[in-house]
């Protein structure tokens, strides 16, 4: 099988050498020539070989030590993807918005402890957010405003990418257990074709402490993948997840290149590939895409 290893570190730390492709190179199976995406920052290295993925990135990450060096492990064929799926909170995003809400509350540690457990699957999602919002009631509703104005910071490299993805026929889509508030905000500042979150409830300018049912959990976000792949006339090959919490799961296992970014312990180890230092240009790196390829609008 023609495969790719795509070795990639964060813009801002360039740590890819020569040394180091050569010491790659070294545990590949039949390997070709190395490929630089993008000096110091990304390469790709093709080789063939019938060996499980999973073994050969250990190998990979084994030879790289301890150096911030992110790896993907893939089949050549249908690299570029033309759909992308991408969670908002702690991914497209720097924050957990429904945290600074409830930081105007006072109760940001309590809240942000219960949204810690959630994405590491230790509790349900969907009683751990109407928890959440039920703690917010009779917050004023402006008090969002004032968090996407002065806390909501955009991932290194979001844009690009979604811009990019675009710019070669890919529909993109930001799909949260957050809320449409700050998705509509969000999408339209980082250029997603459409967004899908949860609704919160408004009663004289206040939030209320209720979500509209159903709630968009982890079931929404497979059943909004397949939907869009089907509508699409799209292979699952041709799919892109990237997401960090356990809600995020049952996409990223379910797409053509599943991505754990920055991803809590047990989402990192199920998925397909795991961005751990990058920023999200590494998943522009991981589709093959040259730095000069970049879109910047």
């Amino acid at each position: 099988m023609s495969l790719v290893a795509t070795l990639i570190c964060n813009p801002v730390n360039p740590a890819l050498d020569s040394s180091i492709v050569d010491g790659a190179l070294a545990v590949l199976p039949s390997p070709g020539s190395a490929q630089w995406l993008f000096d110091e920052v990304a390469v790709d290295i093709p080789f063939t070989g019938s060996e499980d993925i999973k073994a050969i990135e250990a190998r990979l990450r084994q030879a790289r030590g301890d150096l911030p060096i992110d790896i993907v492990v893939q089949p050549a064929a249908f690299r570029r993807k033309k759909l992308f799926l991408a969670d908002m909170d702690s991914t497209m995003i720097g924050q957990e918005c429904i945290d600074e809400l409830a930081d105007f509350a006072g109760l940001k540690a309590h809240v942000a402890a219960i949204t810690e457990r959630a994405m590491r699957g230790e509790i349900e999602f969907e009683p751990a957010l109407r928890e959440r919002v039920a703690l917010l009631k009779d917050l004023p509703v402006g008090v969002v405003d004032e968090v996407l104005k002065k806390r909501i910071t955009p991932t290194p490299g979001g844009r690009q990418l979604v811009m990019t993805m675009r710019a070669n026929g890919a529909y993109t889509c930001l799909i949260s257990g957050g809320f449409t508030l700050f998705t509509n905000a969000v999408a339209a500042l980082i250029g997603f074709q459409e967004n899908r979150a949860n609704e919160l409830k408004v009663a004289n300018g206040k939030l209320t402490g209720e979500v509209t049912e159903p709630i968009l959990g982890r079931a929404t976000k497979l059943a909004t993948l397949i939907e869009l792949t089907e509508s699409f006339d799209l292979d699952d090959i041709d799919t892109m997840v990237t997401g960090d919490g356990a809600n995020d799961l049952g996409m990223i296992e379910a797409a053509g290149l599943g991505v754990a970014y920055h991803a809590k312990p047990a989402v990192a180890a199920a998925a397909a590939a795991r961005i751990d230092h990058g920023d999200l240009t590494a998943l522009l790196y991981a589709q093959g895409y040259r730095r000069d390829e970049f879109v910047e609008a």
